[in-house]
């Protein structure tokens, strides 16, 4: 593990153990000085927690934790430590389909309804680094455009009036074909990884399925002791 990917880490675990008094991280001179590395590291570190969503950097004053960062499972991933500002979508299709067996079960439609299907790439860093291919129900989003894709699909459903709740996601190793390789521009058969997810809203109903393949991908997740399910896998 790299020396900055260690420290992102530690504070990390610190923060959700709650070992900073008041909610404050300490200075980064200091922060340097426990980790023994130069105030650049800590610094670089420090822009990686503000980008994830965990601090906030207040001049003169310090750097805060911010509330209720502990209530999300996720703490980051892959793309969500990246900010808007360092990440794009270049659509590639936007097309109008009739809805399959396994739509109408998943988005609560009729025989005879319609779904989006769209296929994007997503780019972090000037670097591709993940194709998605997503489906919505149309009639909840009719006047969906190739210009809402390049922007984040959430932001396009929070301005419809719907209330996001939470993501279902699977992930799978796999390798990368050779179309995939082209959209990625990368070599094919390399390792990636498959990402299932289903989004839902607040009143339950699955707003959107995707499929990602991603090259290059993390995440880090909170994960609560369960005693109930420890002790059936025991009796198991």
């Amino acid at each position: 593990m790299k020396k900055k990917e260690f420290i992102l880490n530690d504070i990390l675990s610190k923060i959700y153990q709650q070992h900073f008094i008041n909610g404050k991280l300490p200075t980064q001179r200091n922060l340097a000085k426990d980790y023994q590395v130069s105030r650049y590291t800590i610094q670089t570190v420090i822009d990686q927690l503000a980008d994830i969503g965990v601090i906030k950097s207040v001049q003169g004053s310090g750097i805060f934790i911010k509330k209720n960062v502990r209530q999300n499972p996720l703490i980051y991933n892959s793309i969500t430590a990246t900010p808007y500002s360092r990440l794009t979508s270049k659509p590639i299709y936007l097309r109008k389909v009739k809805a399959t067996d396994k739509d109408r079960r998943m988005f609560e439609l009729e025989k005879s309804e319609e779904v989006w299907e769209f296929q994007r790439i997503r780019i972090a860093n000037y670097q591709i680094v993940q194709i998605e291919t997503s489906r919505l129900p149309y009639r909840a989003f009719f006047d969906l455009s190739v210009e809402d894709l390049k922007d984040s699909i959430q932001e396009f459903v929070q301005k419809k009036g719907y209330k996001i709740s939470h993501n279902i996601t699977t992930y799978k190793p796999t390798i990368v074909d050779k179309n995939q390789a082209e959209l990625l521009s990368c070599k094919k058969g390399i390792p990636a990884m498959y990402i299932q997810n289903r989004s839902l809203l607040n009143n339950g109903v699955i707003y959107e399925y995707s499929e990602v393949i991603a090259l290059d991908y993390s995440c880090t997740y909170l994960t609560p002791f369960n005693k109930e399910v420890h002790q059936s896998r025991k009796q198991d």
